[in-house]
């Protein structure tokens, strides 16, 4: 067993991409799609953003950011495929 310091290198490389062109899966209908396709609620000036299923209006992503840290909860998403430069 490790610990979660492993993960590192592989996470950076996966957030270091576009995540809006990335497939994800609904927790709630199953519905898939890209991320770009989620009704987002929100603005750059308020705390953070909500982003909504197209297909039955739930919850999928929440976003929120602070002066030294973000918060991201994927609660909503059953799975995510990340597309990567080959």
């Amino acid at each position: 067993m490790m610990d979660g310091n492993v993960l590192a290198g592989p996470l950076r490389e996966l957030f270091a991409v576009d995540v809006t062109v990335a497939d994800g899966r609904c927790a709630g209908c199953g519905l898939r799609g890209p991320v770009a396709s989620l009704r987002v609620y929100g603005s750059e000036d308020g705390p953070g953003f909500v982003a909504r299923c197209p297909g039955c209006d739930a919850v999928v992503l929440r976003l929120v950011r602070g002066p030294d840290a973000a918060w991201l909860d994927l609660r909503g998403v059953v799975s995510l495929r990340i597309p990567l430069a080959v």
